[in-house]
Parts: structure tokens; C-alpha cells; sequence
């Protein structure tokens, strides 16, 4: 069965940095795209980042410049560095992955969530 784990959420004040991790574990064959979506409370789930097999990577406008999306695919891990942070960067995080698995195929997979929240 393939999970998707998340670390890395917090608390932190306005300006300061916070690192998200996202590891892929079960029997995987390929990892396509990677990214993470979040969302505040009373809106839509909103993408954040993704970045692609090859390392291309996308950016929501209000995150460019502040935050960097990377990954290890040694690890099937998917990083997201926060940096500048500012309270409306507040929201519960989820990883996603498009992986091919055994039993599967290609799928989907979301992580738990993990909440990040900045103070003024």
C-alpha cells in the first residue's frame, strides 16, 4: 500500500522558515509529479507548489520568490521550503504524489495534512 508521510509543520512567527517534508513509502515503480497543495480554513485546497520528475517546477504568484520546492527521488521525498513566511501562509498543508504502483497503477495519493501556522 502506498503512503504518502509529511513532516515539518509548526508554528512560527511572521518572517521566519519552516522545511515540510513529504516521503513516499509501499512497493513504488515511478513517481511522476510531486507538490503541495494547502488550505486555510473556509477556502478551496489551493496549489503551492509541483515539481515534475525531471525538476520542473511550478509556483502559486503568492509564494514565488518565498518559497522552493525540490526533491530527492533516491528517497521519493518531496521538500518544500518556507521561507518569509507571513500569517496568511496559514493553512494545513498536504503533500501529493502521481505514482505508479504495483497493485495500482497510476494514482493519486494524498498525505495527511500538516498544519503551519504564522503569528503576527
Amino acid at each position: 500500500q502506498v503512503q504518502l508521510v509529511e513532516s515539518g509543520g509548526g508554528l512560527v512567527q511572521a518572517g521566519g522558515s519552516l522545511r515540510l517534508s513529504c516521503a513516499a513509502s509501499g512497493i513504488i515503480l515511478s513517481i511522476d509529479t510531486m507538490g503541495w497543495y494547502r488550505q486555510a480554513p473556509g477556502k478551496q485546497r489551493e496549489l503551492v507548489a509541483g515539481i515534475t520528475s525531471g525538476g520542473s517546477t511550478n509556483y502559486a504568484d503568492s509564494v514565488k520568490g518565498r518559497f522552493t520546492i525540490s526533491r530527492d527521488n533516491a528517497k521519493n521525498t518531496v521538500y518544500l521550503q518556507m521561507d518569509s513566511l507571513k500569517p496568511e501562509d496559514t493553512a494545513v498543508y498536504y503533500c501529493n504524489a502521481h505514482i505508479r504502483g504495483v497493485y495500482r497503477g497510476w494514482y493519486d495519493y494524498w498525505g495527511q495534512g500538516t498544519q503551519v501556522t504564522v503569528s503576527s
